[in-house]
C-alpha cells in the first residue's frame, strides 16, 4: 500500500544534528527490541495492512509499555514517531530526558495552547516520509476489552494529510509478566480522504472507535503476576484516579452506568 509522495520538511526537532539523531532512532529501535522481546512473546498480526507510507497508527492504551512494544514490533522503516508524552517541560525528569534524547517522540503541552505546534510537528513528520503511533485514549486503562474514548487528533492529523488512519489494537499489556504473550494487530486502513472539516473529523473518528473496540472486544483480562511483574507494570504506570484499584473501581462504575439500572 503505498501514501503521498514524500515532500522535504523541516524536522521537528531541528536542534540535534540529523547525522547523531539518525543514529540515536537506531540505538533505540534495536536495544527496545532486544530488551521487550526478551521480557515478552511479541505477535503482529495481519503485518501486511501496514502501509508502505505515511500514515497514523491509533492504539489502545493499557500500560506504560505499549509505545516500547510498538517499537519493538513494528518494522524499522517507515520511521516511527510517538505522539506524546503530554509534558510541559522534557528536560525534567529521567523518563521525560530519555524521551528526548531518543529522537522518537512528539511531545506536546498539556491544554490546548500547543495545538498549533504539535500539528507542525506532526506535518514534518508525515512530509519526511514518517509514520505516527498516537495513543487515542490518553491515558491508560484497567480493563483489556475496554476502549475509552477516543480524541479527535489522529483522525484530525490523517485527515489533514490525506493519509491512512489504521487501527493498532495491543492486548496482554496490563500486566508485564515475564514470557507473557503481547498480541498486536493491524486494522484495515481506514481512507480520509476527505478535508478535515469538524463533520467529517466526527465521522471518522466513529468510524475509528468502532474498528478498534471490536478488536479490543474478545481480550481477556491477564491475572496479576508475580513480585517481579508487578514492580515492572506499576514502576511507571500513571494512573489518573491515583491507583490501579482506584481506576478499576471507576471503570466498573462507569460501566455499572452506561449499561443502565438492574431490572
Amino acid at each position: 500500500m503505498s501514501g503521498p509522495s514524500v515532500r522535504r520538511a523541516s524536522h521537528p526537532d531541528p536542534l540535534i544534528n540529523p547525522v547523531r539523531r539518525t543514529i540515536r532512532y537506531w540505538v533505540t529501535r534495536i536495544v527496545v527490541s532486544v530488551i521487550i522481546r526478551g521480557y515478552l512473546r511479541m505477535h503482529l498480526v495481519d503485518r501486511d495492512r501496514l502501509p508502505d507510507g505515511p500514515a497514523i497508527y491509533c492504539f489502545n492504551h493499557m500500560s506504560w509499555a505499549d509505545p516500547f512494544v510498538l517499537l519493538a514490533v513494528f518494522p524499522f522503516r517507515p520511521r516511527l514517531w510517538l505522539f506524546g508524552p503530554r509534558e510541559e517541560d522534557m528536560s525534567v525528569g529521567i523518563r521525560n530526558r530519555t524521551m528526548s534524547w531518543t529522537g522518537t517522540a512528539i511531545p506536546f503541552k498539556p491544554g490546548k495552547n500547543d495545538l498549533l505546534d504539535a500539528t507542525r510537528r506532526v506535518a514534518a513528520i508525515i512530509d519526511s516520509g514518517g509514520v505516527v503511533a498516537i495513543a487515542g485514549e490518553g491515558r491508560i486503562h484497567v480493563r483489556e476489552s475496554e476502549l475509552l474514548p477516543l480524541s479527535e487528533g489522529p483522525a484530525y492529523f490523517a485527515m489533514r494529510s490525506g493519509i491512512p488512519l489504521v487501527p493498532i489494537a495491543i492486548s496482554g499489556t496490563s500486566w508485564l509478566r515475564f514470557g507473557g504473550r503481547v498480541m498486536v494487530r493491524v486494522g484495515e486502513p481506514i481512507v480520509t480522504g476527505a478535508r478535515p472539516s469538524r463533520a467529517a473529523v466526527i465521522e471518522t473518528t466513529a468510524a475509528l472507535t468502532a474498528a478498534l473496540a471490536a478488536m479490543v472486544a474478545d481480550a481477556p483480562d491477564i491475572e496479576p503476576p508475580g513480585t517481579i511483574g508487578t514492580l515492572v507494570t506499576e514502576r511507571f504506570n500513571e494512573w489518573p484516579e491515583g491507583s490501579r484499584d482506584a481506576a478499576r473501581a471507576a471503570s466498573e462504575e462507569s460501566r455499572l452506568a452506561y449499561s443502565g439500572p438492574p431490572d
